[in-house]
């Protein structure tokens, strides 16, 4: 008996290739450089895309300067002297810190706070209520009229109120005797507003109808179906018109100088900034001192509501 020599011992480990298959060929190492060509392309390739970087960040940082500065301006003018304000210094000489106590002092500011806070509340809520019902049957209910109801809605909110402004305050002066108080302004709010419906009727849209359905089959009413069902399914779209409203509110000047002018304890925030100006000259400062406690409460709220907020906005755009 013969012993296999080792070569035949290997040879015999080796699995064989496949019947009709042949072993693919090794490629030949490349060691040919990149051409001058495309060593040129990938240069002007990686130029471009240092100059788009350069052009989106020197834009964003330009747009925040010009967001930011005017606060800064504000808050600066707000900390200077009554003779250094506007006088075309940038910088304060001394910092007065006492302003924001002077303006606090000042008679009525806190009235216009408390005002300023009803008017915003109450209108917020009342708005939210009384318009989300509507935004509900216009965006679920199938009933005859539905369109023109809704082009109806859309057309009130085309039209200025300063064309309805004299009859208005002819009613609630003379038929009502509110003239003087907030109240002209936050009762009207009670029977809805047409942005906020048209707002909140295209964030339903989005809501699928198998919930309402669903609902419906469990023995739901209506009444129950959007308390327990839709408005915690809206509550992006709630915040956006809530938000929307807040905003509206606080900074409202036409109608509190419409209704509220004869009368000081009925003032707004946004109306009493008049009083820091006077006949022949103006407190700058104090102006000043007196904006940056008037925006603070919108800026905070808009903070910690702005992820509601704009996912709010957002998502009213989806249906039409």
């Amino acid at each position: 008996m013969t012993t296999p020599t080792p070569s035949a011992a290997r040879a015999a480990t080796v699995p064989a290739p496949a019947a009709g298959r042949l072993p693919a060929p090794r490629e030949p190492a490349s060691s040919s450089s990149p051409s001058p060509e495309s060593a040129a392309a990938l240069r002007r390739a990686r130029r471009i895309r240092v100059l788009q970087w350069i052009a989106v960040h020197s834009t964003a940082v330009a747009l925040a300067l010009a967001f930011v500065l005017p606060f800064v301006f504000v808050f600066l003018t707000s900390v200077m002297s009554d003779g250094q304000a506007m006088s075309g210094e940038l910088w304060p000489a001394s910092w007065h810190w006492e302003n924001y106590a002077t303006v606090f002092r000042t008679p009525g500011f806190l009235d216009w706070w408390r005002n300023s806070l009803m008017y915003a509340l109450l209108g917020t809520l009342l708005t939210v209520c009384s318009s989300l019902p509507v935004a509900y049957a216009l965006a679920k209910f199938r009933f005859r009229g539905r369109r023109a109801a809704m082009l109806l809605v859309i057309s009130t909110m085309m039209l200025p109120p300063q064309v309805i402004v004299v009859p208005m305050y002819l009613v609630w002066a003379q038929q009502f005797q509110l003239s003087g108080t907030l109240w002209p302004l936050i009762i009207p709010m009670a029977f809805g507003d047409a942005y906020s419906i048209f707002l909140l009727r295209q964030f339903l849209l989005t809501i699928p109808r198998e919930y309402i359905e669903s609902a419906r089959v469990d023995g739901c009413g209506e009444l129950r179906t959007l308390l327990r069902i839709i408005v915690p399914m809206a509550k992006p779209g709630i915040a956006a018109v809530a938000l929307f409203q807040f905003f509206y509110c606080w900074n409202d000047y036409f109608g509190p100088q419409i209704y509220a002018a004869q009368n000081p304890g009925a003032w707004t925030l946004s109306y009493g900034l008049e009083s820091f100006k006077s006949a022949h000259s103006v407190d700058w400062n104090l102006t000043m001192a007196a904006t940056l406690l008037v925006m603070a409460p919108v800026i905070i709220v808009f903070f910690l509501a702005q992820k509601a907020f704009v996912e709010g906005v957002t998502l009213t755009g989806v249906k039409g």
